[in-house]
């Protein structure tokens, strides 16, 4: 393997977090993130930045951290067996917004770095991430636009990219128990090493950097529509689908979990409200079941 740069990956992500908090306070208009520094006991640490109650974000949460220890938790060597016991670093940035208005959609990105060594000393490293988009009263237009950026990212490094990553992210982001995905996907990688350091760290950076010009466009032309009751009642049902997700399948959850990090900075990707209901069901021909029959399964969007 290439050497690495890890001090460049932190200062690329630490500099990311400042980017994307300082773009949402400007589209907010209102609220301000607060900061939260915190260390963790088997080493390293980080910052949480969380926006509450602003005037578009019910709550934004864009955390970044960096820790390390002596032995890998289960989630990070259930794939790779091999590597259990040993010393590891990982690093990222990772962020969900919950809007206010259900008909701005809610969006998660990550992008994080792993290391560790083979028996010989050798190192083990991998970059993986990505976005994804989960509306609650679709707009067709945002979808394209949404996996249109994506596309645009991934172009430069070759045009099965974006395919590739396409696909497993909504292999990723489905909830087997519900047969349906958590929304209309984005991206998801894992495990990028083959090409070498530097072109596989700016693949990261590439979309890193794609994140906000996917997003705000989206937030700045739905913020302002008006909505009622039913509609907010229904953001927040569709809120647990969410919350279902994270805590049963969400490998970032359980690997925070498992190595001992800040409970509240992992955690703090789950909606500030939300609700359950037995059995709900649309009603045949409503916007609802729109958001059931034509959104919530994987399809080739760019090629529609």
């Amino acid at each position: 393997m290439t050497d690495t740069n890890i001090p460049a990956v932190e200062e690329y992500l630490r500099t990311l977090q400042l980017r994307i908090c300082s773009s949402l306070e400007d589209t907010d208009g209102g609220g301000k993130f607060r900061h939260d520094k915190w260390d963790r006991t088997g080493g390293g640490g980080g910052e949480s930045r969380v926006l509450s109650d602003g005037n578009v974000f019910e709550q934004a949460g864009v955390g970044f951290s960096h820790v390390y220890g002596d032995e890998m938790p289960p989630s990070a060597t259930r794939l790779r067996p091999q590597l259990a016991g040993k010393h590891f670093q990982a690093m990222g940035v990772s962020l969900v917004l919950h809007p206010h208005n259900p008909y701005v959609p809610t969006t998660h990105a990550n992008f994080r770095f792993f290391s560790t060594d083979s028996d010989d000393g050798e190192p083990i490293w991998w970059f993986g991430g990505g976005f994804d988009l989960t509306p609650y009263y679709p707009f067709h237009d945002d979808v394209i636009h949404w996996h249109g950026k994506a596309k645009e990212a991934c172009d430069p490094f070759g045009e099965d990219v974006y395919p590739k990553y396409k696909k497993w992210c909504d292999e990723y982001f489905y909830l087997k128990h519900r047969h349906e995905t958590r929304g209309v996907g984005g991206l998801f990688f894992d495990d990028l090493n083959e090409a070498g350091f530097e072109r596989s760290f700016a693949f990261l950076r590439a979309i890193g950097d794609q994140f906000l010009p996917a997003y705000l466009p989206i937030v700045k032309a739905r913020q302002r529509h008006k909505y009622g009751e039913r509609q907010r009642e229904f953001q927040l049902y569709r809120r647990g689908r969410y919350v279902e997700f994270n805590l049963i399948y969400d490998r970032g959850t359980l690997f925070g979990l498992q190595s001992g990090g800040r409970t509240e900075s992992i955690l703090m990707s789950l909606p500030p409200r939300v609700r359950w209901e037995y059995n709900w069901q649309p009603e045949p021909g409503s916007p609802e079941a729109d958001l059931y029959e034509n959104y919530l399964r994987p399809r080739d969007w760019l090629s529609e």
